[in-house]
């Protein structure tokens, strides 16, 4: 190749790269905007209003909440975005509306906001360990399955957004099982991001305090541990030093989904294999389009994050079977927020509606890769490129 045309094609890659990062900044500089043209929902919006229960048509979903934010002065504002070193508990009654929108949460954001209408609290009570872990138990044995899920939410979540997520999540999976949310005390802010990862590091223990709790209920057989973005990076933080402490009776009972997690490949490899293989295997969601892990990435020296792994490159297939991990591609499911890192939420939207055969807990749960299509249905792309050659070689 002549010296002039390398150059010019090493230019021009590097002006690509330039191109894509400078994309990824516009866009995340665009939410920034929206976000402050935008009100977020405050503590009102947990206000309980016991006045809103029975609503023809209305589902009820009852969220456990372990946190280690700090307690608000006044207890009928939940939690804080400080951090408190003691794990605290509380117990949430939600009412969804009857026209909910599946993979949308619909903010009460007045006081006076019709119930039928939007997310409403009926009430919320303060808990202590013991009787966090006893309803907990008791709970889980009023379901077939006995299981229990518990949802580690991502960077930029205030308390509200968190509990109102779990309670959509729940609502629209229509899983069986007892929706636990474990709260960490994200500042809820764009810009701080770099406290958010000091809060999350903060907040393993507890974490892997309540994986023990609930995981040693004996009516408790199985645990849905989900963390996203990250929260999915506590999580396995949280997994490993379970790992390292031995405790393999928790890890035993643990389905762990990671949706785009915000870590970097490399540690992923190290968690992993400190936390050995899990049964199932280990899933992962990932997007190549996810805008926010594309922002991160490149705040941290351009490191390839987890959530952004190509499933059609044959080193990241080699490497999730080796690991025993499961990869999944949402690319495919419409996205509803702008940087394209919140499909999970719309996920939970279609899970009822996918085969049997390609459920999330039975033949999709092997190590390896795949991908959801246009129309919801899980592909393996091993067996389309072997339909492709089986074309390919009747028409010889």
């Amino acid at each position: 190749m002549p010296v002039t045309t390398h150059i010019l094609e090493n230019g021009m890659n590097r002006f690509g790269k330039r191109l894509d990062a400078l994309h990824i900044i516009l866009s995340v500089l665009a939410v920034l905007l929206l976000s402050a043209c935008t009100s977020r929902p405050d503590t009102v919006t947990i206000y309980p209003r016991p006045e809103a229960a029975g609503i023809e048509g209305a589902r009820t979903v009852t969220v456990y909440v372990a946190t280690t934010r700090e307690r608000a002065a006044q207890p009928i504002d939940g939690f804080t975005r400080e951090r408190e070193f003691d794990l605290s508990y509380a117990e949430f009654v939600i009412s969804i509306p009857p026209d909910h929108d599946p993979g949308e949460i619909e903010w009460p954001y007045s006081p006076k906001a019709n119930p039928e209408d939007y997310f409403t609290v009926l009430k919320h009570t303060m808990l202590s360990q013991s009787a966090f872990d006893a309803r907990i138990a008791r709970r889980a044995r009023e379901t077939s399955q006995g299981s229990v899920g518990i949802f580690v939410h991502g960077f930029n979540v205030s308390f509200q957004e968190g509990l109102f997520r779990m309670a959509q999540l729940a609502a629209d999976s229509n899983v069986p099982g007892v929706p636990v949310l474990f709260s960490w005390p994200s500042q809820a802010r764009i810009l701080d991001y770099a406290t958010d990862k000091e809060s999350a590091t903060f907040s393993r223990d507890g974490l892997a305090d309540v994986i023990e709790q609930v995981t040693a209920q004996s009516s408790v057989r199985s645990v849905m541990l989900f963390g996203h973005s990250m929260g999915g990076w506590l999580t396995m933080e949280a997994l490993r030093q379970l790992s390292l402490e031995g405790k393999q009776t928790a890890l035993r009972k643990l389905n762990v989904i990671l949706a785009a997690p915000d870590i970097d490949e490399d540690v992923f490899a190290a968690q992993v294999d400190v936390i050995g293989p899990l049964d199932p295997p280990l899933m992962v969601m990932v997007s190549s389009d996810d805008r926010a892990l594309g922002f991160s990435r490149l705040i941290q020296g351009n490191r390839q994050r987890t959530g952004q792994l190509d499933i059609n490159d044959p080193e990241v297939l080699e490497q999730a079977q080796a690991m025993n991990v499961s990869l999944l591609d949402i690319s495919s499911i419409s996205s509803r927020d702008m940087l394209n890192h919140s499909r999970y939420a719309a996920l939970a939207a279609i899970y009822p509606e996918l085969d049997e055969d390609a459920d999330l807990g039975s033949d999709l749960r092997t190590a390896g890769v795949r991908f959801l299509d246009t129309m919801g249905r899980i592909i393996d792309p091993a067996n389309i490129l072997g339909q492709a050659m089986d074309a390919q070689e009747a028409g010889r």
